[in-house]
C-alpha cells in the first residue's frame, strides 16, 4: 500500500512539471477506483420433500374396513370397549387375581398355526430388554400413522414402568408391531422378518393369512439355550380396524407378548377376555404384569410350582392398592 501512494505522488509532480511546460493542460490527480464485490447468488432453496401418500386399497379391504366400523359401534352400542380401566362395579379379590394369572400366564391361547386352542405352558418373559418398533403398510395414510406410532410410543412407556423391566421404541428392534391392511400385510411381515435375526418369512405365514373376526394377533419366539426366554416378538393388528379397535389392539397384543399369551373368560376386569368389555388395559391387568415380572417367579416355572409364590404376590398386590 506504501509504494502505491508512492506512484500516485510521483505521477501527480510529472504532470505539474508538463503542465508548467505546456500552459494548456489542466492537472488532474488519479482517483484510486472503488472496487465491489459481486453480489453473491441467492441460495436455490431446497424442493419440498414429496408428501407421504397412501397407497390406494382394494375393494376387498374398503368392505373390511367397512364391516369393522359397524363391529366397534355395535360394541360401543352395548357398554363394550370401556376405557375407564375399571372400578367399583368390578371388583376382585387377591385369590381371583391369582387364579387369573395362573390361567392367563401359565397357558397358550393358540397353537403354533394359530388354528386351535393353545395347552398348559410353563412361565415364559422376557430377560433382554424389549425394544420396539412399528412398520406399517403400504396403504396406512400418515395421519393414521403418526397417530399409531405415538400410542406405541407411550405404551411402550407405560409397559416398562408396570414391569420395571426395560422397554422402549427403538429401531433395532427385536419386538416388531405391524400395522397393515389386508392388501400390504405380507410385504410388512416380509420386512419384519428381515430385520428381525432368526426370523423368516415362513416362520411368520400363520400371520398373513387371519380369520376375518381376528381384529390383530402377537407371536413371540424364544432362541438360543432358554426355550422359554422370549427374545422376539411380532404382533399384527388390521390397518382396517377403527381407532378404538387399534388402540385395543396395541394395548392387548403388546402385553400379550410381554408373557400374558392366553385369555379368560373368568378375567374380569381385564383385557385378556373374549367378551371385549375392557378396550385397554385395566388397573387388573396391570398387577398380572407386575406379578408376571416379580423376580421371586422364574422363567420356565411350572403352574403348580409357582402356585404359592403366585398367591403370596398376589395378596401383596390386592393389599397395596388394588380391590379385596
Amino acid at each position: 500500500m506504501v509504494g502505491r501512494v508512492r506512484g500516485i505522488k510521483a505521477a501527480a509532480l510529472a504532470l505539474f512539471v508538463l503542465g508548467v511546460a505546456a500552459c494548456s493542460e489542466t492537472v488532474v490527480a488519479p482517483v484510486e477506483p472503488v472496487l465491489k464485490p459481486n453480489a453473491r447468488p441467492a441460495p436455490t432453496p431446497k424442493p419440498a420433500p414429496a408428501p407421504q401418500v397412501a397407497k390406494p386399497t382394494s375393494q376387498e379391504s374398503a368392505t373390511l374396513r367397512s364391516y369393522l366400523n359397524q363391529v366397534q359401534n355395535a360394541q360401543l352400542g352395548q357398554g363394550l370397549l370401556r376405557r375407564d380401566g375399571a372400578g367399583a362395579d368390578t371388583p376382585f379379590t387377591s385369590a381371583m387375581l391369582a387364579r387369573n394369572f395362573e390361567k392367563i400366564a401359565f397357558f397358550n391361547e393358540y397353537d403354533s398355526s394359530f388354528s386351535g386352542r393353545g395347552g398348559a405352558s410353563p412361565l415364559r418373559r422376557w430377560s433382554a430388554p424389549v425394544r420396539m418398533d412399528v412398520i406399517f403398510g403400504a396403504g396406512v395414510p400418515p395421519s393414521q400413522r403418526k397417530s399409531d406410532t405415538a400410542n406405541v410410543r407411550s405404551y411402550a412407556a407405560r409397559l416398562a414402568q408396570i414391569t420395571g423391566h426395560p422397554i422402549a421404541m427403538e429401531k433395532q428392534a427385536n419386538f416388531m408391531v405391524i400395522i397393515a391392511g389386508e392388501d400390504d400385510r405380507a410385504e410388512a411381515l416380509a420386512a419384519a422378518a428381515a430385520r428381525l435375526p432368526g426370523i423368516s418369512i415362513g416362520s411368520l405365514g400363520p400371520l398373513i393369512n387371519l380369520r376375518r373376526d381376528a381384529y390383530c394377533v402377537v407371536a413371540a419366539y424364544a432362541s438360543g439355550t432358554g426355550s422359554n426366554t422370549y427374545t422376539t416378538a411380532v404382533a399384527v393388528i388390521r390397518a382396517e380396524n377403527p381407532s378404538l379397535l387399534r388402540l385395543s389392539c396395541i394395548h392387548e397384543e403388546l402385553a400379550q407378548g410381554l408373557g400374558l399369551a392366553n385369555d379368560s373368560p373368568d378375567a374380569r376386569p381385564s383385557i385378556f377376555n373374549d367378551d371385549d368389555e375392557f378396550a385397554l388395559l385395566t388397573r387388573h391387568d396391570e398387577l398380572l404384569l407386575k406379578m408376571l415380572y416379580d423376580p421371586r417367579l422364574r422363567t420356565g416355572m411350572k403352574a403348580d410350582d409357582a402356585r404359592p409364590t403366585v398367591q403370596r404376590i398376589a395378596a401383596e398386590l390386592a393389599d397395596g392398592g388394588g380391590p379385596v
